[in-house]
C-alpha cells in the first residue's frame, strides 16, 4: 500500500522558465522524502511547461496542473483539490529555500500546535533598486509593524509569508477566495484567525524573496495590494490595522494640499514626512546609490498603496 505524503507541496506559476528549475531542484532534494509538487500553471508561454514535464517524468511525484482561470487563488484552489498531504505547502517561484525549509515547517507544526506555520519574508537585492526596495519593505516606515518583516521574530502573527496549513484548516475554514487577485494569503489568514486559528511565525523557517526591480513594478505591486485590502477588511473586521489605513490617509492629505495656498500650515506634514524620508533613507549602512533609491521607494510604496486602497473602497473587483 503506497503511503500518503506527509505533505503537498503547491507552487503557482506563469512564464517562470527562468526560476522553475530551482523550485524543482531544491523540491527533489530536500526532506522529507514522502512528498507530492503539484505546480499550477496559469497559461506559460515560454518553456515552463516543457521544463515542468521533463522533470516530472523522472519524479513521479511532481504533477503539472494547468489553471485556466490564472490567478493564484484559483491555482492555490486547484492543487487543494489534488493534494493527499497531511500538511499543505505554498511555494512562490521567485524565492530561494533553506535546505531544511520543509523540516523547519514540520518542527514547529509540531513544537506549537499551530494550525498556520511560516516563516519571515526575507527580501534581497542584486540591484540598487532591488537593494532600496528590500531595505524599505524590512523596517517600519515603509511597511508599518507587520511581524512577518521581521527576520528574526518568532511568536503567534496574524499572518506569515507563504505558509504552511493543516489539511483539516481547510475544513473549518473553506478554501482561498477567488475574488482575491491579490492580498489571497492574508484573507484567508485573517479569516482563519477569526474563526480561533492560530498561526505561529518561526525565524527558523528561512528564506530569500526578490522584490521587484524596478519603480513601475514596485508601484503596480503595491497599488494591487491597496486595491484588495478594503475586499479583505471589510470581509474580516477584526483585522483592520493602523497600517492598512495610513497610506490612505496620507493621500486623501497630498489631495488637500490644494488648500495650502490659503493655509501654509497644512505643508507642516509633508515637511515631515520628507524628514522622515531623507532620515530612514540615508541612517543606515547602505551604499550611496542604494541611499537615494531609498528616497524615491518610500512614496511610491506610499503612494501606490494608498491610492489602491482608495480606489478599492470604491470598486468592486470582478469575480
Amino acid at each position: 500500500m503506497n503511503q500518503k505524503p506527509l505533505i503537498t507541496v503547491l507552487c503557482p506559476v506563469y512564464n517562470e522558465a527562468r526560476y522553475i528549475e530551482n523550485i524543482l531542484r531544491f523540491y527533489s532534494e530536500s526532506l522529507p522524502a514522502n512528498k507530492e509538487l503539484f505546480i499550477i500553471d496559469g497559461g506559460s508561454a515560454d518553456g515552463t511547461i516543457a521544463i515542468i514535464e521533463q522533470w516530472a517524468k523522472q519524479n513521479n511525484s511532481i504533477h503539472l496542473l494547468h489553471n485556466p482561470h490564472k490567478y493564484v487563488p484559483q491555482a492555490l484552489n486547484l492543487g487543494l483539490a489534488a493534494s493527499t498531504g497531511k500538511i499543505i505547502v505554498r511555494l512562490d517561484a521567485h524565492t530561494i529555500y533553506a535546505k531544511d525549509y520543509f523540516e523547519k515547517i514540520i518542527e514547529t507544526f509540531k513544537k506549537t500546535g499551530a494550525d498556520i506555520v511560516g516563516g519571515p519574508m526575507n527580501p534581497v537585492g542584486t540591484t540598487p533598486i532591488q537593494k532600496a526596495i528590500a531595505f524599505a519593505t524590512s523596517g517600519w516606515f515603509g511597511i508599518g509593524n507587520s511581524k512577518f518583516h521581521d527576520i528574526n521574530f518568532s511568536g503567534f502573527v496574524d499572518s506569515v509569508y507563504l505558509g504552511a496549513w493543516k489539511r483539516e484548516l481547510f475544513y473549518d475554514t473553506g478554501n482561498f477566495d477567488v475574488q482575491m487577485k491579490r492580498n489571497q494569503d492574508d484573507e484567508f489568514h485573517y479569516r482563519a484567525k477569526s474563526k480561533g486559528k492560530t498561526i505561529y511565525l518561526h525565524s527558523d523557517i528561512k528564506s530569500t524573496y526578490f522584490p521587484r526591480s524596478s519603480f513601475k513594478a514596485l508601484f503596480s505591486q503595491y497599488f494591487q495590494y491597496g486595491l484588495y485590502k478594503p475586499l479583505v477588511i471589510k470581509k474580516i473586521k477584526s483585522e483592520v490595522k493602523w497600517r492598512h489605513l495610513i497610506p490612505l490617509f496620507f493621500v486623501l492629505y497630498l489631495l488637500s494640499l490644494v488648500a495650502a495656498i490659503k493655509f501654509p500650515l497644512l505643508l507642516l506634514p509633508l515637511f515631515i514626512y520628507l524628514f522622515i524620508d531623507i532620515y530612514s533613507s540615508f541612517a543606515n549602512n547602505q551604499n550611496l546609490v542604494v541611499k537615494f533609491a531609498s528616497l524615491l521607494v518610500y512614496p511610491v510604496l506610499h503612494l501606490s498603496y494608498g491610492l489602491g486602497f482608495l480606489i478599492g473602497l470604491f470598486k468592486k473587483p470582478v469575480k
